[in-house]
């Protein structure tokens, strides 16, 4: 068993832009009824995760901020409460597991940082569910 059995693709994968807005992102998290996603940079290299949380604490922090003008907030502009670590589609799997543990998802990359795609947690406990033996 490797990463890439539990790959879940980019083609797959709602993500952003490193030049979305914070509405395109409130957007996509709906539409793909996740709590974070990820963001790219122009090149398709990881950059990092943005969450739900976030975008609430943006607003918040944000006076006059509201539905009508997040198109003018950038998503590079809105502070990340969690580091969300990516993982080398090459590297052991006990490395992917670890990070599993803390994240919903592990976004997964090439050795020169391209974006392959996430691994979702519920897909990892959904294998060992129906390999468990007693």
């Amino acid at each position: 068993m490797d990463i890439q059995s539990f790959l879940y693709p980019k083609n797959e994968v709602s993500y952003l832009k490193t030049s979305s807005t914070m509405k395109e992102a409130l957007d996509k998290l709906e539409a793909s009824h996740f709590t974070a996603i990820p963001i790219l940079d122009d090149n398709g290299l990881y950059f990092g995760t943005l969450s739900e949380g976030d975008l609430l604490w943006k607003m918040r922090a944000t006076p006059g901020l509201g539905f009508d003008t997040m198109h003018e907030i950038g998503v590079l502009s809105i502070k990340k409460r969690m580091k969300v670590e990516c993982v080398e589609i090459n590297a052991d799997l006990d490395d992917m597991l670890a990070l599993a543990a803390d994240q919903n998802f592990v976004p997964v990359v090439d050795a020169d940082r391209v974006f392959l795609g996430i691994i979702r947690r519920k897909d990892i406990i959904a294998y060992y569910t129906r390999n468990i033996v007693d």
